[in-house]
């Protein structure tokens, strides 16, 4: 559970979580703190080879000297028990599938080092930090809806498919266009898979994605074996609001979920929500993320 009387977490042993410790009581010899304050980290890319700088760093993952601090919700300020001139590591933190109790630092995001000098009963302001990819960010599949051909390919079973928002259009989330779906009592299932086929790593899978949607959304993955797939549903989505959102979805557990398997595809799906005469469903910017 979230307090809100404290911004200051800390990981707890079983999940990770965060929670209050503004009365923490501090060892050695140095009473008084100094204080760090960080506002917020944002992301640059090279956009031709890793796609949109969009993020959604919600926490900044801690240490000082190598030493872990905490993991703090942004923007941050928390007292640090050092004095002088010391390095500190940022790690770019995320709330992993959208859930604010499986936050963790996003591994394929650069740590952020600066030196700090800390003074006791003062406040050190680090402001705005920039991250990057890390460089051993290996992107299996993006789509950003820019091009003619998609890489995204609706099944026989759906009876909706995919356009492309019109250039200018405010239901654009950036560049000329995002990727639409018009749900209605017609064309009232949809459901997509990417084209390609990718490996199964033995490293950690992430599928990032914007999304703007009126309509509950299902994402997962299909994998193949040598005689069986498994078609499985990892997270859905709910609306939106009008509202464009962010979010990292860990594939990793499910990739593994089966003995044999060897493929996958993504997948997207849904019938047309109950109560709702037409619904849109806006996405853009796919990322399929992995590692050496």
């Amino acid at each position: 559970m979230i307090l809100r009387k404290s911004r200051h977490y800390l990981l707890l042993s079983v999940l990770i979580g965060f929670t209050v410790s503004s009365c923490e009581k501090f060892t050695g010899d140095q009473t008084i703190p100094g204080y760090l304050s960080i506002d917020s980290i944002y992301l640059t890319t090279n956009y031709y080879s890793q796609g949109t700088a969009s993020q959604q760093i919600t926490d900044a993952w801690v240490y000082v000297d190598d030493e872990f601090l905490g993991a703090y919700e942004l923007p941050a300020r928390f007292p640090v028990l050092k004095t002088g001139k010391h390095i500190v590591k940022i790690l770019p933190g995320i709330k992993k599938n959208g859930i604010a109790a499986t936050r963790s630092n996003y591994e394929f995001y650069a740590p952020v080092q600066k030196t700090v000098n800390f003074t006791p009963d003062s406040t050190t302001k680090i402001g705005l930090l920039k991250t990057t990819y890390q460089s051993t960010a290996m992107f299996l599949w993006m789509e950003d809806f820019e091009n003619v051909t998609l890489t995204l390919d609706t099944t026989s079973r759906s009876t909706a498919w995919i356009m492309h928002t019109e250039a200018g259009s405010p239901l654009t989330f950036e560049g000329n266009h995002s990727g639409m779906v018009v749900l209605d009592s017609i064309h009232d299932f949809f459901e997509c898979q990417t084209q390609k086929e990718f490996t199964i790593p033995f490293a950690p899978v992430f599928l990032e994605m914007n999304f703007n949607i009126s309509n509950s959304l299902t994402v997962g993955v299909i994998t193949y074996g040598y005689t069986m797939l498994y078609q499985t549903p990892i997270i859905t989505l709910n609306s939106t609001n009008g509202k464009w959102k962010k979010i990292y979805i860990d594939l990793s557990n499910t990739l593994n979920a089966y003995t044999g398997m060897t493929t996958f595809r993504v997948y997207m799906g849904t019938f047309k929500d109950q109560g709702l005469q037409q619904s849109t469903i806006l996405f853009d910017n796919f990322k399929l993320l992995t590692r050496p």
